[in-house]
């Protein structure tokens, strides 16, 4: 598959809902702590988001790297901008930076 290909891939899921988790497994199993962590946080703040599990699209996986240039998983988008990956998630959490930008992209129910 092609980078253009797979970047209008990405866009696609990108543009699917106003929040989106790439995560290794899925928000009820998980399959690393960070992707765990993540989704937990998201739980928590009670977020409709979308996830996308990088396990079942190995290309989808490889491109997304390349795409945000950031080389670890999960990645969380808001509105088609990478928010970043657990240690930023979390940290945005617990100082409730997390809570209001995902209440300005109407993402909380």
């Amino acid at each position: 598959m092609t980078d253009k290909t797979m970047t209008q891939r990405i866009r696609e899921k990108l543009d699917s809902a106003p929040v989106v988790l790439f995560m290794k497994g899925t928000p009820d199993f998980p399959q690393c702590g960070f992707s765990a962590q993540t989704a937990g946080a998201l739980r928590a703040l009670k977020v409709e988001y979308r996830h996308v599990n990088i396990f079942e699209e190995p290309e989808l996986r490889e491109a997304l790297k390349a795409f945000s240039n950031w080389p670890t998983y999960p990645q969380l988008y808001v509105k088609g901008e990478l928010v970043g990956g657990c240690d930023i998630v979390i940290e945005m959490y617990r100082s409730g930076e997390l809570k209001t930008l995902l209440q300005e992209a109407g993402a909380l129910a």
